[in-house]
């Protein structure tokens, strides 16, 4: 039985690939920053691991044993003090350090889809900065690119609760996204495979409208949608690039580049992004019937 370590645990993505190790019978080692957290996926791991990946002393003894390392490290918006050269880049490389003076055999990363076109945004530049480091390395490498997850798009559901969607550009180029499980199973799938790199998508198809028009469709509201023209766009993100720390125009600029081009990959995964967005709306419903029921 292989031993796998699940960095980012406790994220999104990583969540959902430890189960989807467990389920596959393999052996799994959880990494996260906190206790707390890594006492909500106890059930999907052997071992929980406590460690920093920014802080290569916390992470002695990680990666023995281990077989294959999985990461899914990484952040879309910049906080406590940490960029994304110190968590994206720095602290994969950390991971990676650990991995190869270990006996680990292979390294599986999550990277984005189109990042060659893509390289003017920090948080690529610094994914791909790792990903260099990855194929320069001595181990066997998987390199994952997804389009984007479902719980990316949730930001359009958020915006239709308030009233109205805006659209970078007129919301006609295309992605298909994909659910953090469906994902995680394509991972666990190609775990053993000699593929270098492989891009995933989802099962459907959209454009950044008709998502928009989804997300107003499950509320049972009516659609109201602006779009911000692209020369507009670009305006907007150079003013913010230079009156803006990158915490905050950093985000902006990756959300404006990838609604302004196509990001499409292989189809795969069965669940719908309806279905997501009818659950997500479920769950704050029930949020906000809670709150309201607190004693005051």
């Amino acid at each position: 039985m292989k031993k796998i370590l699940v960095a980012g645990a406790t994220g999104y993505l990583g969540r959902n690939v430890a189960k989807a190790l467990k389920n596959k019978g393999y052996w799994v080692r959880a990494l996260g920053r906190s206790a707390d957290k890594l006492e909500r996926i106890k059930e999907f791991a052997d071992e929980l691991f406590i460690g920093e990946v920014t802080d290569p002393a916390s992470l002695d003894g990680l990666c023995d044993g281990i077989d294959v390392v999985f990461s899914s490290v990484g952040i879309t918006r910049q906080k406590d003090g940490l960029t994304y050269q110190d968590v994206d880049y720095q602290g994969n490389r950390n991971l990676l350090t650990v991995a190869e003076g270990s006996g680990v055999s292979k390294f599986m990363y999550v990277h984005v889809l189109n990042a060659e076109k893509l390289e003017h945004v920090a948080l690529v530049q610094a994914k791909q900065a790792f990903v260099d480091e990855l194929k320069r390395s001595s181990l066997d490498h998987t390199v994952i690119c997804p389009t984007g997850f479902f719980s990316d798009m949730e930001e359009f559901l958020s915006m239709a609760r308030s009233g109205r969607v805006y659209l970078f550009g007129d919301g006609s180029n295309q992605i298909n996204p994909i659910h953090g499980a469906d994902l995680a199973e394509v991972c666990a799938g190609v775990l053993e495979s000699a593929e270098s790199q492989i891009s995933v998508g989802g099962p459907e198809v959209f454009t950044y409208r008709q998502i928009a028009e989804l997300a107003f469709d499950v509320l049972e509201r009516p659609a109201k949608i602006t779009s911000i023209p692209k020369p507009l766009v670009s305006a907007l993100v150079g003013a913010l690039r230079w009156l803006t720390p990158v915490k905050i125009h950093g985000p902006v600029q990756f959300m404006a580049s990838v609604m302004t081009m196509d990001v499409i990959g292989p189809l795969h995964g069965q669940r719908q992004l309806a279905d997501h967005f009818r659950d997500r709306s479920r769950s704050f419903e029930s949020k906000s019937i809670e709150d309201h029921s607190l004693p005051v």
